[in-house]
């Protein structure tokens, strides 16, 4: 039986039979990936979007059988379990591979659409139309320019993170038109109301830094049941969800705010500046001056 292929970013531009476009610390963008043709399972530890150039992979994803042609797009949230891949001899792929802090960077309040596909609507798998194919293979073309030439340019990361970020956010406009246009269809079971009802209300409140309690309390329903259903649905506690929120509004306002620490640690609901640069010492190795002052 073969191992588990465990799918990280370090895996990625590390593995000399993966052909990396591009990569820093958030991003892993690859021309093609005929290598995972060996593997029979995996652990997609980074969300990934993936256009199918050629040929057709079929396999079972945390459960559900998926199965991908050319000209389709495979939209994958991190720590994704892909059992019993089975791969065409000619298949070939372009993908990029996301942290969660990029893809939050990118996406902020429209971020919700992003959760209610892949965690609520579990829409994987999704047939781009001949336009949007022209769209994305110019815009690609461009980005490859971008790869190729400029490398010593002092905004080249920003440069192809601004055009990544456009890219993914007509990803999500497409994906808002094709399943959010008749919301008669939706699966509306209790469960994923409640999961979605904390999704919706995670994004919507300024202060994130509060107990799991809290949350639960507001969508009137346990916090035991809350963890619960998070689980289910994503993979991740209520507590992986609030933290990981917390982290990027810590990280937007420190990076492109000119707010002194008071200002954020009392917009963000920390108690004081100590315990505010206590839970940024904690989370990013560093001050809140030094995470500000960081130069990448």
């Amino acid at each position: 039986m073969m191992q588990q292929e465990e799918i990280t970013l370090q895996m990625l531009t590390d593995n000399e039979d993966i052909q990396v476009g591009y990569s820093d610390n958030d991003i892993v963008i690859i021309d093609s990936i005929q290598k995972f043709t060996e593997i029979s399972k995996a652990h997609v530890a980074m969300n990934a979007v993936a256009i199918c150039t050629q040929g057709k992979v079929q396999g079972i994803l945390n459960g559900q059988m998926i199965e991908l042609h050319k000209n389709q797009v495979a939209i994958i949230p991190q720590n994704i379990i892909i059992t019993d891949l089975m791969i065409s001899p000619d298949f070939d792929l372009k993908a990029m591979f996301f942290t969660n802090r990029i893809l939050q960077s990118f996406l902020r309040e429209k971020m919700p659409i992003w959760n209610d596909v892949v965690y609520i609507r579990r829409l994987h798998v999704i047939t781009m139309e001949d336009d949007d194919m022209l769209f994305y293979t110019n815009f690609y073309d461009m980005l490859s320019l971008c790869f190729d030439k400029g490398v010593d340019h002092p905004f080249r990361t920003d440069i192809i993170q601004s055009l990544l970020r456009a890219a993914v956010l007509g990803l999500c406009g497409g994906l808002k038109q094709r399943v959010l246009v008749d919301e008669a269809s939706s699966d509306t079971s209790t469960s994923n109301n409640h999961f979605q009802r904390f999704l919706d209300l995670l994004h919507s409140v300024d202060v994130k830094h509060r107990r799991v309690e809290w949350y639960a309390t507001e969508l009137c329903i346990s916090p035991k049941y809350l963890s619960a259903l998070c689980k289910k649905h994503s993979g991740k506690t209520a507590n992986d969800w609030i933290t990981e929120h917390v982290l990027e509004d810590i990280r937007y306002y420190l990076k492109q705010t000119d707010y002194s620490i008071k200002q954020i640690c009392d917009l963000l609901g920390f108690p004081n500046t100590s315990f505010f640069s206590k839970y940024v010492k904690e989370h990013f190795g560093m001050t809140p001056i030094e995470f500000r002052t960081q130069t990448l």
